[in-house]
């Protein structure tokens, strides 16, 4: 504590010695925190090698490099922090400026904070292509701190998108309110009178209804009826106006014309016809969510990406990740191919009831793996140690695996996911699962430094 000292503004001036030396004092301090061990943890140069990241030949470097962006993502799962907080973060510790390679001098900071929106779309471009290789480049680096490989655990879980509830009344008020608003920009483009409409009207309705604690049956009838005829009549009005004056919106906004149309369809069927139509959307900005049923007593419906994971020794890997939903029990034979390609043999299994079909079992019979399964039929000759060995893997898998589903969800910026499009939020998901898993292996490798040493 000696050397700590007070400063203030008053402060004229602070001695650093020797700047090579505090270097040395500040990358040795970085390596005993929880992201020098993450730092430790990656092969970052094999990573760069499967992502195929290079500098530019021409033209600015850019302040990240290959790695930096790399770890800009690790960083972005770590800190749990915006963008804007990001960078604001990095410009003045020196610890994350040492995580990502770039040292950034306190008179010139980094302003753009969108940088880091540039880095994850470049990057999610690329995983969907290497996705595996990423993971196998991981299990091959950490494959030494682990033991018992020979042991899966398996199940699927939902990680949840950034969205308001949806309602049928919100999602089609969503599209009244951007239909009108592209009919006035486009009337006053072309310098034309506005059509009538009653949007004026059903704003001060929808208003009312939404403000209700509690709706009545007849009341969300009565408004849904009303906004379908008002968007049919808004989409009819800017049909008419593209097709008299041969005026063409905006490329960008030709997309979410399109799922609003679907919408619009989709709404329709439902109310009127009471049929479910597949790919319903929840989200005009993100319209390849869909509804996950997850049977839970508190959510029993959720919205976002459903993963079905493997688990070696604690160490999580994706082997199916999808915004439709699947069932998570046909699963279990590619869970148990990427495991050996990643790890080798299996011996033992564990998984849900749901995965302990017929299928399911005969394929583990004949290749000689164990599993938790409840058993059919007569017992063994060795029941009781097929009983014992059950419940270990059991326990395993109902404390290590579903623990760290909690675990990532609350500390890896996983619980909420903001992504803006179906790439990034499958890179934010894959990210935030091996900045958890890098963390829990730099610290294996810390523990045995400190082991030899002792």
């Amino acid at each position: 504590m000696s050397n700590i000292h007070r400063i203030s503004f008053d402060t004229l001036a602070l001695d650093f010695h020797n700047p090579q030396e505090r270097f040395g004092a500040w990358r040795e301090s970085f390596f005993q925190t929880d992201l020098g061990k993450i730092y430790r943890a990656i092969p970052w140069l094999e990573l760069i090698g499967v992502f195929g990241l290079k500098r530019p030949r021409c033209g600015p470097a850019g302040t990240f490099g290959p790695q930096g962006k790399l770890a800009l993502m690790f960083l972005k799962s770590y800190s749990q922090l915006s963008d804007r907080k990001l960078i604001e973060q990095l410009n003045g510790n020196l610890h994350w400026q040492i995580f990502c390679g770039i040292y950034i001098p306190p008179d010139s900071p980094i302003r753009d904070f969108k940088v880091v929106s540039k880095i994850r779309c470049e990057l999610a471009a690329i995983l969907g292509k290497c996705t595996h290789g990423v993971q196998k480049a991981l299990a091959r680096h950490w494959k030494p701190y682990m033991s018992q490989t020979n042991v899966m655990l398996t199940d699927a879980t939902c990680y949840e998108s950034s969205v308001r509830y949806p309602t049928s009344a919100k999602i089609l008020w969503e599209s009244v309110e951007w239909m009108y608003r592209e009919l006035v920009d486009a009337c006053g483009v072309l310098g034309i009178r506005r059509p009538r409409t009653k949007y004026l009207k059903w704003e001060r309705r929808y208003g009312q209804y939404s403000r209700k604690r509690k709706r009545r049956r007849k009341e969300r009838r009565s408004l849904i009826r009303g906004l379908l005829r008002l968007l049919a009549k808004l989409l009819a009005e800017m049909d008419r106006i593209i097709q008299a004056h041969n005026w063409q919106p905006l490329p960008r906004h030709r997309g979410r014309r399109e799922v609003i149309d679907r919408v619009l369809e989709q709404q329709q069927m439902w109310f009127f016809d009471q049929q479910k139509s597949k790919g319903i959307i929840v989200s005009l900005a993100k319209p390849y969510l869909r509804p996950i049923i997850r049977g839970k007593e508190i959510k029993p419906v959720e919205f976002g990406a459903k993963v079905n994971k493997i688990q070696v020794d604690g160490i999580n890997f994706i082997e199916t990740l999808s915004f439709d939903a699947f069932n998570e029990g046909t699963k279990l034979r590619n869970s148990i191919f990427l495991s050996r390609r990643l790890f080798g043999r299996i011996d033992a299994v564990g998984a849900d009831s749901i995965y302990a079909t017929n299928k399911n079992r005969r394929y583990c019979t004949g290749k000689q793996i164990t599993t938790d399964f409840k058993r059919k039929g007569r017992a063994g000759r060795y029941e009781a140690q097929r009983k014992q060995l059950a419940r270990n893997i059991t326990r395993e898998r109902a404390t290590r695996l579903e623990g760290s589903f909690g675990n990532e969800k609350n500390h890896f910026l996983l619980h909420r996911i903001k992504a803006m499009t179906k790439q990034t939020d499958a890179l934010w998901i894959f990210f935030g699962i091996h900045t958890a898993n890098a963390l829990n292996i730099g610290r294996r490798i810390a523990a045995q430094n400190h082991r030899k040493a002792a």
